[in-house]
């Protein structure tokens, strides 16, 4: 049929796109005020129409994304970057999808541009005369009073944002969807350069840009996570390209933004070392040198913006928000619920121990890639989940650190197809308004349970598949 060709999926995926779009200027991530009549609630039964059209127009992105994704396992080719304008395109005008946190970004610029200390305090320092003030009305639950655990190079960002538009709402949310696009445009270039392994770039650029929890989140949703994926991955092919300086000059940057990008430093330091001869001599240096020239990045980008090392301190501030897809939250609070008064001690013990073992994860992988067996930019992408599975917040999005490097390097292997897998389940969890609805969480359940049978039955790797046939065969 014809919606099963490229061309029908592009199509199909364009129209989940603008049903997405369409239902989020009903029931998308409004402001509380300055939508300028554009941006603003319409009803209960309009916003309950917009939200159903959004749920549909998803699953229809979600199933032209994944049957599209079969095609290109398959060696058929196609114009990715046809298809991701086509889908991306519905989303520029909208307004916030999915979460507000675009209003925490624009009231942070403001902060800064009326001489408030972002580290030290949340948007509800804003009086009502103040730049940024309507965003900041608009910012969603506990982040009013959490301070800011961005980089300052963000931060100078947002307040170029801020002072263009005045910090007016819809002008300013549009700037900010400037910058995912440029965020986007990155990882395209990045994850095109890198190859993305057997099958070549075209599944790569399918797993990693084209992917609809990136699209909705990064571009509907303009998280700055993007940017950092961008950057990070931009330093992670210049590095490759042997210009390792410059590369660890853009992960610096990547880590001015949000600091998890730091994790590239240790990989790209073994493609240092690997390349310097392998001996310890050289292991030495690749473990030194990338970490001296992004902390003088980091320390200078500080001076430059003037927003002071504050962001040292904040980096712990989003783990005192408990969210359901943190494991090791989740097991501390029931841990400490069941052994304490307080579950906090008990429930930060476990946080503290999550995070440990994503430590010792991360240096298995990088000690692996140093002895020749695994591709650095794979243990980068595994290392990055491996982080994200024991943080104590986890956001949907935050899959997308780790998804982008492993499509970069290995988009078909067994990795790359269950991150397929949780990239479609957790584009369900969040609410087209930002919030977790419990039916969020039934409906990615379903979809993560249906994309793991499939994936037991359809293994995208050679060798997986390989040997599912011989099993076929022998039975």
């Amino acid at each position: 049929m014809w919606v099963f060709s490229a061309s029908g999926c592009r199509w199909l995926g364009a129209a989940g796109s603008l049903a997405v779009a369409v239902g989020g200027w009903a029931a998308g991530a409004l402001p509380v005020r300055g939508g300028w009549g554009l941006w603003e609630p319409r009803g209960s039964a309009l916003t309950l129409a917009g939200a159903l059209l959004a749920y549909l127009g998803l699953t229809l992105l979600v199933a032209a994304w994944w049957r599209y994704g079969v095609l290109f396992a398959r060696r058929v080719r196609d114009g990715v970057l046809a298809t991701l304008a086509c889908w991306t395109l519905p989303l520029l005008l909208a307004p916030p999808l999915y979460s507000k946190d675009v209003y925490s970004y624009i009231a942070q610029g403001a902060m800064v541009l009326e001489g408030h200390d972002v580290y030290g305090g949340g948007p509800s320092v804003l009086g009502p005369g103040e730049l940024g003030a309507d965003a900041a009305a608009s910012v969603g639950g506990h982040w009013t009073d959490t301070p800011a655990p961005y980089g300052p190079a963000f931060l100078v960002l947002a307040q170029l944002g801020v002072k263009l538009t005045g910090g007016e709402i819809v002008p300013a949310v549009l700037g900010m969807r400037l910058i995912a696009l440029g965020a986007l445009a990155l990882i395209v270039w990045a994850v095109r350069g890198l190859g993305g392994g057997p099958g070549g770039p075209g599944g790569a650029l399918w797993l990693a840009a084209l992917n609809p929890l990136l699209l909705i989140h990064v571009v509907g949703g303009m998280h700055n996570d993007g940017l950092m994926i961008g950057l990070m991955l931009a330093g992670v092919l210049l590095a490759v390209r042997g210009r390792w300086v410059l590369g660890c000059v853009l992960v610096g940057l990547a880590m001015m933004v949000k600091s998890p990008a730091a994790v590239a430093l240790l990989f790209i330091g073994v493609l240092v070392a690997r390349r310097d001869g392998g001996n310890v001599r050289s292991l030495v240096k690749g473990l030194v040198l990338p970490g001296l020239v992004a902390g003088a990045v980091a320390a200078g980008a500080t001076v430059l913006a003037g927003t002071g090392f504050g962001w040292l301190r904040t980096q712990s501030v989003a783990g005192t928000i408990h969210t359901a897809l943190s494991v090791s939250s989740d097991l501390g609070l029931a841990a400490g619920s069941l052994l304490a008064d307080d579950p906090d001690p008990v429930k930060a013990v476990v946080q503290n121990l999550g995070l440990l073992a994503a430590v010792v994860i991360i240096l298995v992988l990088a000690w692996r890639a140093w002895k020749g067996l695994l591709d650095p930019v794979l243990g980068l992408g595994l290392a990055l989940v491996a982080l994200v599975a024991l943080s104590p917040m986890v956001q949907p999005w935050y899959l997308l650190w780790g998804t982008a490097a492993v499509a970069a390097a290995a988009w078909r292997s067994r990795a790359g197809q269950l991150l397929a897998v949780l990239s479609a389940a957790l584009g369900y969890e969040t609410a087209l308004d930002g919030r977790t609805p419990w039916y969020g969480f039934l409906a990615a359940g379903v979809v993560l349970a249906a994309g793991l049978l499939w994936l037991r039955r359809e293994p995208w790797d050679e060798g997986a598949a390989r040997r599912r046939a011989l099993a076929r065969a022998a039975d």
